[in-house]
């Protein structure tokens, strides 16, 4: 490269400004579809709601395995552009779009597959059961637009380019906002599609993303580009990618894994519980989502001054995120108590949903600045290799800490002890990250992974 990139010359707070806002809101738009197809088809019916509430751990699993990929080739890409190494910048944008494109085919076949068993192991109303496998089959079929989509915003969030990935995510969502209503209700002499219209106007959505990403990356000019003069497939790099991307796919797919757990406590309370856990799980996404764009910023960031072995940087990139992460999820939670009931109606919450969703929804939400500063420290780990550790920080968050809080809460004061437990999990794991940072120092290393 002729010039300094910069990450490595802009003041850190504009810096991150620049490079979190772009990623910001493309996460929060990218989010955006289910929420908005959980909005207009609570206005069918609760049992509607529930089928697509049901959904909603397959759906955050799809999304996961994109994040997975899509990170790995991001931290690799800013990596080796912190190092000068254009020709394997470049290979891993050929590399990464490969691999997404059959991850994307793969991860399609197997959501065909277990729709019917997973959907008749929560259910016992057939209308719910038949709802909710209608929805999927059709979903099933964003992941290949997903998983590409991704990748190319995450290989140009690498390079320094926030801009390209925040419009075209913003594109798929405004279609899929369009469609909704129209394809849902039968607006403009559509047919009446019901729920499968909320499926094919997401499924729209991503593959009009997908389009505009390809359009960017090729013919526009951009700092890596796709090798093809001398392209073969590099197995090792497929590794790399595979690995340093895992913790971002066990921070997304653990919520999966959570919401199917959490469905079956709170089953056994009513299926109304379910319906409100997938409103708000819609809502919490909206505040996470923003606050994995900012990590999508500071990650390019930490990783390019970890190649270029500029700690000052590092650090400060790292402080700076977590400040920032602290601050959006403080006003999240500020709107949140004062406005509880207001925002369950978005989702045309019934009296029951009311009288239990309005002190859940401020127990829970309260748990997002533990939330924000758990989740920069696992991207901390992530951008300088210590994978092992990042992985810890996001299993005690979603799983190790959360399920048997879960369990032992619930046991002792009923369903009010499950909305607590979110609580309970975010404040430890906060801990333990703080004595995992200090404890284990940044050590330099030329293996990429």
């Amino acid at each position: 490269m002729n010039h300094k990139n910069k990450m490595e010359t802009r003041p850190m707070f504009p810096l991150i400004v620049s490079m979190a806002v772009p990623p910001l809101i493309s996460m929060f738009m990218q989010y955006t579809y289910n929420f908005v197809d959980c909005m207009f088809v609570s206005w069918i019916g609760e049992k509607e709601l529930t089928a697509v509430s049901l959904a909603f751990p397959i759906t955050t699993l799809m999304i996961a395995m994109s994040i997975w990929i899509g990170v790995g080739v991001n931290v690799l890409i800013a990596d080796n552009l912190g190092q000068k190494n254009q020709d394997r910048a470049n290979s891993v944008v050929t590399n990464g779009i490969l691999l997404s494109a059959v991850m994307g085919i793969i991860v399609t076949g197997a959501v065909l597959v277990i729709t019917k068993p997973f959907f008749s192991s929560f259910t016992d109303d057939p209308e719910i059961y038949h709802l909710a496998v209608r929805y999927m089959r059709i979903c099933a079929f964003l992941e290949v637009s997903s998983m590409v989509h991704i990748c190319i915003q995450k290989i140009l969030q690498g390079t320094g380019n926030m801009i390209g990935p925040m419009w075209f995510q913003i594109a798929g969502v405004v279609l899929n906002f369009i469609l909704d209503p129209i394809l849902i209700f039968g607006y403009f002499n559509f047919p009446k599609m019901g729920i499968e219209g909320a499926a094919v106007s997401t499924v729209c959505g991503y593959t009009l993303s997908m389009i505009l990403a390809f359009i960017v990356l090729i013919f526009r000019k951009q700092k890596v580009r796709l090798k093809i003069r001398g392209f073969h497939i590099d197995f090792q790099m497929i590794k790399e990618i595979f690995v340093i991307g895992f913790p971002s796919f066990i921070m997304n797919a653990l919520g999966a894994f959570m919401i199917y757990f959490t469905n079956i406590f709170l089953v056994v309370y009513s299926t109304t519980g379910v319906a409100f856990f997938g409103a708000y799980f819609k809502l919490q996404q909206v505040v996470i989502m923003t606050l994995n764009g900012l990590v999508q910023g500071c990650i390019p960031i930490m990783s390019y001054n970890y190649g270029a072995k500029n700690m000052p940087r590092l650090r400060q990139a790292f402080k700076y995120g977590t400040g920032i992460g602290i601050g959006l999820t403080g006003i999240s939670i500020i709107l949140f108590w004062t406005f509880p009931e207001q925002i369950l109606r978005i989702f045309n919450a019934s009296d029951e949903m009311m009288t239990f969703g309005v002190p859940a929804l401020k127990i829970m939400c309260t748990s997002y600045v533990f939330a924000a500063a758990a989740t920069m420290a696992a991207s901390f780990m992530q951008s300088t290799r210590r994978v092992g550790f990042s992985l810890i920080i996001n299993i005690l968050r979603q799983l190790i800490l959360l399920l048997p809080f879960m369990w032992i809460l619930s046991y002792l004061i009923g369903m009010k002890g499950i909305w607590w437990s979110f609580l309970a999990a975010e404040t430890i794991t906060v801990f333990i990250s703080i004595c995992l940072y200090r404890r284990y120092p940044v050590e330099f290393s030329d293996d990429p992974v």
